[in-house]
C-alpha cells in the first residue's frame, strides 16, 4: 500500500534527509586511501547519532552496520569491516536516517583518489541517469516512466543495468511500496501522485547485468567482476515538481 504524506509529515522526512546528507558530506570529506569500510561505518555512526537522527538501517533486517559499504565490484549491502580502500578503488557508501520516526535512505559513491577513466564516466553516467530519473518523476507520471529514463540513459551508454534491486517507496518503514526499478516500459506501472515519497537509486555496472550474493548472506557482487556504480536521491512528488529531500 503506497502512502500519502502531510506536509508536517514530510517536514520530518526532509530533517532525516538533512542528516543524511550531511554524513555523505562528511564521509565525502574525510575518505583517503588506507582507511577502512568499518571507519566509514564509525563516521556516519557518529554523524547521524549527534544531529538527531538514529542510523536506521542498523539491523534492518539484521544488518550489522550503521552503513552498507561497498567496493569495487561490490554492487551494495557491502558489511563494513577491515577491508582497506586503496588509490583508485570505487566506494558506495548507502544510508538512511530515522528522525521522529521517519525515514531517509540515499547513497553516493565516491572515488578513492584517482581512478580509472572508464571508471570515472561509470560513476558520472551513473549520477547523470539519477538526475534524469527525479526529473522524470512528476505528478501523473508512471513508474515505468522512472524505470525507462534510467534504463535509457544507461544501455545507449553500453552499460549493464542490475535487474535484481531496485528503489522503493519510503516513509515509517524504509522500505514501502511501490517498487522502483531501474528497468521498463514508458507508460506502465503506478501513477505518481503528490505527497508520495520514493527512493530512486540506479545500480549500475560496467560490464553486465548479472549479479550474486556472497557467502556472507548480504554483499552482492557482478558476476563479471567490473566495477559498479549506486546513487540515490529520496524524493518527494510535489504539484511543482520532484523536490529532492536527501540534496547534499
Amino acid at each position: 500500500m503506497v502512502s500519502i504524506k502531510s506536509a508536517s509529515e514530510i517536514a520530518k522526512m526532509a530533517e532525516a534527509g538533512k542528516i543524511a546528507a550531511h554524513a555523505l558530506n562528511v564521509v565525502g570529506e574525510k575518505l583517503r586511501p588506507g582507511m577502512t569500510t568499518l571507519d566509514i561505518d564509525k563516521i556516519v555512526h557518529r554523524e547521524i547519532t549527534s544531529h538527531g537522527g538514529e542510523p536506521n538501517f542498523l539491523h534492518l533486517y539484521g544488518f550489522p552496520g550503521s552503513a552498507c559499504v561497498s567496493v569495487n565490484e561490490e554492487v551494495i549491502h557491502g558489511i563494513p569491516g577491515g577491508r582497506k580502500l586503496r588509490e583508485g578503488d570505487i566506494v558506495s557508501v548507502d544510508l538512511g536516517a530515522r528522525y521522529k520516526g521517519w525515514n531517509s535512505d540515499t547513497c553516493y559513491t565516491f572515488a578513492v583518489g584517482e581512478i580509472a577513466p572508464e571508471v570515472k564516466k561509470l560513476l558520472e553516467d551513473t549520477e547523470a541517469s539519477l538526475y534524469k530519473a527525479i526529473e522524470a518523476a512528476q505528478v501523473g507520471a508512471r513508474i515505468g516512466d522512472i524505470s525507462h529514463t534510467v534504463e535509457v540513459y544507461c544501455r545507449e551508454r553500453g552499460y549493464g543495468i542490475v535487474q535484481n534491486y531496485c528503489g522503493h517507496g519510503i516513509g515509517r518503514e524504509v522500505h514501502e511500496d511501490p517498487e522502483v526499478p531501474n528497468h521498463g516500459k514508458a507508460g506502465h506501472g503506478m501513477r505518481l501522485a503528490e505527497g508520495m515519497t520514493i527512493c530512486i537509486e540506479p545500480m549500475i555496472n560496467l560490464v553486465g547485468d548479472d549479479v550474486h550474493t556472497l557467502p556472507n548472506g548480504w554483499t552482492v557482487v557482478t558476476d563479471s567482476g567490473s566495477y559498479s556504480a549506486h546513487f540515490e536521491h529520496m524524493v518527494h512528488i510535489t504539484a511543482n515538481g520532484p523536490v529532492i529531500l536527501t540534496k547534499r
